[in-house]
């Protein structure tokens, strides 16, 4: 019993941080406090945490900034929804931390209470630094409310309320009221409207860009001083694919248990262009001055996230089929609603295909993914007057191509042959199913 009460006044000393001795009480064996001193006033070092007063021995775990990608060391708190003392149970979301390329949510590792909180809004925290403390021993409350950790309270010093005598009232005498005849009111001037006024509220905002946004702007930034790009144009008749997928899409989705939609006849197009145009699929290696031709193709797709513009790629398109590439983008496009795209699912690509015509754009040119060599621009389809084999004059169902090359790498006549099979691959879909 003795030994208990010692460690434990031990222990309050050595968090106090001031030294005290013991006496141990005759009738119980109880030690006693009897002598409270203060060596000097206590010296805190480094920047403030969000944390509680915690004994000491408690099973507390730090836990680190997780590894979030080969080439990622570093990553900003964006949004800490808990805090200390707050109970969370496994995978629990504690922070979101943003890096260059994706947003991370770092979730509680098992059940427990939140003691600190090793960061603030907006700080850099580097992978494998200390992120936040956990004492898993903590339990929830009955309710399933969150139970909090609190220090203990220290008692208040008694409040002494000051009493006044009271002193003598005086009472003012009452004022007569005055009787003042209203006088006219003088005729109101005409308002003469300022040349500001005219002009209404002029407000500005600024908002702090996000660590994904600077990563995209450097890089399409880089792109444009990197590769020396030449955009070129095609328009392709969507009419025989829109009715091709207008007979079929019932039984497609019936079958596959996803639609059918545009973007898969695109990706299989180019995977067939990109086979029969190597250099389209290839990359400058500017290390070892040479070309890097590639067998395999991985066709990046830009699609849009809460956080902007993400570019999931995938893998080996040559032998997907329509349901596979479509079942993959649905599957992305929910992740990037969710937040909960990987690295993995971004590294990579060998060629770009970006879609500005589900935004309504007419045309554009849209700017290379380096280290790629290429990237396909889509746009909306429009009906427009053209003349057919016979000519006749015809509303068609047409769509503006653009595709974007390097041409250091890829000269003119290899660019607008791509550009030409993709185009004849979407007018006449029946080229795809004979390899042609």
């Amino acid at each position: 019993m003795l030994s208990y009460y010692t460690t434990l006044a031990r222990r309050a000393v050595a968090v106090g941080g001031r030294r005290c001795s013991l006496s141990v009480a005759a009738s119980c064996n109880v030690p006693t406090l009897t002598t409270f001193t203060t060596d000097a006033s206590p010296t805190f070092y480094g920047r403030r945490h969000y944390g509680t007063t915690r004994w000491m021995g408690m099973p507390i775990k730090t836990i680190e900034v997780p590894t979030m990608g080969d080439s990622i060391t570093e990553g900003t708190i964006v949004d800490i929804p808990v805090g200390p003392g707050d109970y969370v149970n496994e995978d629990d979301v504690v922070l979101v931390l943003e890096t260059d390329k994706v947003s991370v949510d770092v979730r509680a590792p098992e059940a427990g209470a939140i003691v600190e909180i090793m960061g603030e809004v907006d700080d850099v925290v580097e992978v494998g630094s200390g992120l936040y403390r956990l004492d898993t021993d903590a339990v929830a409350t009955a309710g399933g409310g969150i139970q909090k950790v609190e220090a203990a309270p220290t008692p208040a010093a008694p409040v002494v309320e000051k009493v006044e005598a009271p002193g003598p009232v005086i009472v003012a005498p009452p004022t007569p009221a005055s009787e003042k005849k209203a006088s006219p009111p003088s005729p109101a001037l005409p308002v003469m409207e300022s040349v500001a006024t005219s002009l209404g509220n002029r407000p500005e905002r600024r908002s702090k860009m996000s660590r994904m946004r600077q990563r995209v702007a450097a890089r399409l930034k880089e792109s444009q001083n990197t590769a020396a790009m030449l955009t070129t144009f095609q328009e392709v008749d969507m009419g025989n694919f829109i009715e091709m997928r207008h007979r079929h899409k019932d039984e497609f989705q019936k079958k596959h248990g996803v639609k059918l939609g545009f973007m898969s006849v695109f990706v299989k197009a180019a995977t067939s262009a990109l086979q029969e145009v190597p250099a389209i699929n290839a990359y400058i290696d500017d290390e070892a001055k040479e070309i890097v031709y590639r067998d395999y193709c991985d066709i990046s797709v830009a699609v849009a996230s809460p956080n902007g513009l993400v570019v999931p790629v995938l893998r080996n398109t040559e032998f997907m089929s329509f349901a596979d590439v479509e079942r993959t983008i649905a599957l992305f496009g929910q992740k990037a609603k969710d937040g909960t795209l990987a690295l993995d699912d971004m590294a990579g690509g060998t060629f770009t295909i970006s879609n500005g015509g589900v935004f309504g754009s007419l045309m554009g040119t849209p700017i290379i993914n380096q280290p790629q060599s290429a990237i396909l621009g889509m746009h909306a389809t429009k009906m427009r007057a053209v003349v057919d084999e016979k000519g006749n004059v015809v509303a068609r169902p047409m769509m503006y191509l653009a595709l974007t090359y390097d041409h250091r790498l890829i000269d003119g006549r290899e660019g607008v042959t791509f550009l030409k099979s993709v185009a004849d691959k979407i007018t006449d879909p029946a080229r795809l199913v004979f390899d042609i």
